[in-house]
């Protein structure tokens, strides 16, 4: 494992390069494997021909939006069309709160307008909520077209750019609408997260942590001693983060694709989590920081069951502090005790009426998907985290 070098990543730009890109295989047969292709510093000639052999066609639509394209759409259009490829590209607006049916309607109306058939690849250039609204374009496109992940943002690239997760928000509901589709392909340049806002950064950490939590205690041990490298942006480290969160991904996904059970531990934090993104209004939190204070809840929680030792749920708390992501609602949260319960009973993992739960039990990486849970332990979990907030619970 590569280790950071304090007194060398006080950059805030990539510390080295990494010659040699590195694959991880996604195995689902049915010809609907793919690789992920992870590195720093391609070339343009080497990723266009990397991007351009999974165009089964001869068109492609670029989709990004209006943070992205400044920056880099012009490179990706030329890279692919350098290899033979007739590229159309559409903009749209950035931000969780565009993550809509009517935002995501615009690729569609774009395609048609094109006149593309179903030999068109699609290519989702940015973030999750690029990732997730193209994706799902293209499921429903003439009834499924390929397309190809380039995510832009460290949550996008070790998370929701892997698996073929797909889809938009509700108003009810944060993705509630949506299918599992693979992409052709996912293409990680991590010199990209240059470009990102250390915030922005700092959120997709979250989701890295994750994974050492849930099933690699020696992730989670080296990102304890790596986390200054990581906000460093140290290229090394990064692409062994990106690599290892990855191949955890990929294992889980090629065990249960549609999350019948074991790809349900993934979402740690996020039952939590994704009732603060939506009772806070969408865009008021990113998506990381509402799964930080999500799993800072599910660590208290499962230690309020005896589930796991206190010593745990503190290195919990100093990892994600060390992350800079927050730990707690703050005061003027308008969160209580009854948005939490209403929104968390409209969650996605919610079967039969009822609401089933990722928990932390056990030693250091390890977790449970339950419905066998103290509900008591759960209120008194919300109550603690909401008794400072203005619509604290009577």
């Amino acid at each position: 494992m590569p280790r950071s070098n304090s007194n060398t990543a006080s950059s805030s730009m990539m510390q080295s390069v990494v010659t040699n890109h590195e694959v991880v295989k996604v195995e689902l047969g049915d010809d609907r494997s793919y690789p992920i292709y992870i590195g720093g510093k391609f070339e343009p000639s080497e990723g266009g021909a990397m991007l351009a052999s999974h165009v089964h066609g001869n068109r492609c639509l670029i989709v990004t939006n209006d943070r992205v394209a400044p920056i880099l759409l012009d490179k990706y259009v030329e890279m692919i069309e350098s290899n033979g490829k007739q590229v159309d590209t559409l903009v749209l607006p950035d931000g969780e709160e565009n993550k809509s049916i009517d935002v995501m309607t615009m690729v569609l109306d774009k395609a048609m307008e094109l006149g593309l058939d179903r030999k068109v690849t699609f290519v989702a250039l940015g973030g999750g909520v690029i990732g997730d609204m193209v994706g799902f374009s293209a499921a429903i496109y003439q009834r499924g077209v390929n397309f190809i992940q380039v995510p832009t943002t460290v949550m996008s690239m070790v998370d929701s750019s892997v698996g073929g997760k797909t889809g938009v928000n509700h108003p009810l509901g944060k993705n509630m609408v949506g299918a599992f589709y693979q992409p052709q392909c996912v293409y990680i340049d991590i010199d990209t997260l240059n470009t990102l806002p250390d915030r922005e950064l700092q959120s997709g950490i979250s989701e890295i942590i994750k994974y050492g939590l849930i099933q690699d205690a020696d992730f989670f041990i080296w990102l304890e001693k790596n986390m200054d490298g990581l906000l460093n942006r140290d290229l090394e480290v990064f692409t062994y983060a990106i690599k290892r969160s990855c191949e955890i991904k990929a294992a889980v996904v090629e065990a249960d694709e549609k999350e019948a059970g074991l790809r349900a531990t993934l979402n740690l934090g996020h039952t939590f989590g994704h009732a603060i993104e939506s009772g806070s209004g969408y865009g008021h939190w990113l998506h990381g920081e509402a799964v930080a204070i999500g799993t800072a809840m599910a660590a208290q929680m499962s230690a309020k069951m005896g589930w796991i030792e206190d010593s745990l749920v503190e290195r919990i708390y100093k990892i994600l502090l060390a992350a800079k992501l927050p730990v707690e609602l703050p005061v003027d949260s308008p969160m209580d005790q009854e948005t939490f319960l209403k929104l968390m009973s409209k969650d996605k993992k919610v079967a039969n009426g009822q609401l089933r739960l990722i928990l932390l039990k056990g030693d250091l990486g390890n977790c449970v998907f339950t419905a066998d849970f103290d509900e008591q332990a759960m209120i008194d979990t919300i109550d603690t985290f909401v008794a400072e907030c203005k619509g604290k619970s009577a």
